[in-house]
């Protein structure tokens, strides 16, 4: 199921957050994520945030995070990201997230690192094109800008 985001969500998304982001971009430090789990938290109440939540008890999936698998995170048009558990990946949740938001939009823009190959397909093959090509000026590396149009 998905749901908008309450804030009774904020510790399990800010676990999934930063496991994700480590997992997904290791070649970053990883003290660079853990640096800004603080302003994050703060973030995510302010954000437009959507989780993927399982409605069945299913012990073998729960951990810390509870029934949240994953989420979504918006600032209007702009997917902040995707971010999903790590031992539920490639089962569709994070296509569920973009769907659903595709619904609510007319275009989706979204930045993404040039080494995150897996996420650069799964944008591709969800209709995203690349737009140009940048450097991230915090971490030095390059992304490319994306853009979906209903």
């Amino acid at each position: 199921m998905i749901r908008k985001f309450q804030r009774q969500d904020l510790e399990a998304a800010v676990k999934i957050w930063l496991a994700a982001n480590k997992e997904a971009h290791d070649f970053i430090d990883p003290c660079y994520w853990e640096g800004y789990k603080d302003a994050v938290k703060e973030m995510f109440l302010q954000a437009e945030i959507y989780v993927f939540e399982i409605e069945d008890m299913m012990e073998e999936i729960f951990d810390e995070t509870g029934g949240i698998l994953g989420f979504i995170g918006l600032d209007k048009d702009y997917v902040e990201g995707i971010f999903v558990r790590g031992d539920v990946r490639s089962q569709s949740i994070g296509k569920q997230l973009l769907d659903f938001v595709k619904q609510k939009r007319k275009r989706l823009e979204l930045n993404v690192y040039v080494k995150n190959k897996r996420a650069v397909q799964f944008y591709e093959r969800e209709g995203f094109c690349i737009q140009r090509e940048g450097k991230d000026a915090e971490t030095g590396e390059k992304e490319y800008c994306m853009l979906w149009i209903k």
